[in-house]
């Protein structure tokens, strides 16, 4: 019996009414319809009315001992059916997407980040939850998570929306680093002074577009002189891999190189950072009662990558 699959929705008075009223076709009678709901056989009766009226036809002829359905209650019996079933339907879909890591999952992130961390781990990401249908966005721009329908955004700081949660995914750790060929070919500097006598390359976001020093004094401002400016995280690691000169870049960005001898660091005993303070990526999604499975994979799998 297909009203059986969601005993009844008394919160949706139009779904309760068709409830009731298959009930009292499939199981034959009011009588019968009210015990299996445990109410009254009134209420099932004034429900009953209730659908009639605002029908305005006949859907059961009703007499002492016998109960069937008019030509209209057949008709419209079929309909109901389908449609409470449908519900049942939706319904377990929902809950099962509550339950299970499934559907499609829209993350925008920073082009760095994403090129860097994210996407040459997302086979792996597939392999275990295949049922995650990804939706990659790599952007510098300011999302609106609720217009765009975003579910997570990867960025770097926390944003003061309230509505939204921010998971830390690892620290940027900036480094300074250079090719063994630059350094081969034109030296490296021993001290943080002596940086401004080599071509650096900059990163073009505002954010990180400047070197400071970090240490127990709090933050110095480094004066770079010679420079190349370029837009993304993943031009400065081209333009160093090629020898241009020295850039101050996360760890992410870099691991493969570094642990390949394609990089090397400089002055590996300071502390560097594009801001006066050091900062993290962070996975940003909305604040809900409910988090979906599949965004809280996606957060914990990313989260538990390794920066190098």
């Amino acid at each position: 019996m297909l009203f059986r699959q969601n005993k009844i929705a008394r919160e949706n008075p139009v779904l309760t009414r068709l409830q009731y009223f298959n009930a009292i076709v499939e199981l034959g009678s009011i009588s019968a319809a009210s015990q299996y709901f445990d109410i009254q056989p009134s209420s099932i009766s004034r429900q009953l009315a209730n659908l009639e009226r605002e029908l305005g036809v006949r859907l059961l002829n009703r007499t002492t001992r016998n109960l069937g359905l008019t030509e209209a209650g057949q008709q419209y019996y079929a309909y109901s059916r389908r449609i409470v079933a449908e519900l049942d339907e939706a319904k377990r879909a929902v809950n099962d997407m509550q339950q299970q890591a499934k559907g499609r999952l829209k993350v925008s992130m920073t082009v760095g980040f994403g090129e860097a961390v994210v996407l040459p781990s997302m086979a792996t990401f597939k392999q275990q939850y295949p049922e995650v249908e990804l939706e990659l966005e790599l952007t510098e721009r300011v999302v609106d998570m609720v217009e765009e329908n975003v579910d997570v955004a990867i960025r770097s700081g926390i944003l003061p929306d309230s509505s939204l949660v921010a998971k830390k995914l690892m620290a940027n750790d900036f480094i300074l680093c250079a090719s063994p060929e630059f350094i081969k070919q034109h030296g490296s500097p021993a001290t943080v002074a002596e940086i401004t006598q080599f071509p650096c390359i900059q990163y073009g976001y505002s954010g990180w577009k400047n070197w400071y020093l970090i240490d127990n004094k709090g933050a110095e401002k480094i004066a770079l002189t010679s420079h190349i400016v370029v837009n993304t995280v993943q031009g400065q690691k081209q333009l160093i891999i090629n020898h241009a000169g020295l850039a101050l870049i996360p760890r992410w960005a870099v691991s493969k190189e570094l642990s390949r001898g394609q990089l090397c660091r400089v002055l590996s005993e300071d502390e560097f950072s594009p801001q006066e303070s050091p900062s993290s990526t962070y996975a940003i999604y909305l604040k809900r009662d409910l988090v979906a499975p599949k965004v809280k994979v996606f957060v914990d799998f990313i989260a538990g990558l390794k920066a190098g």
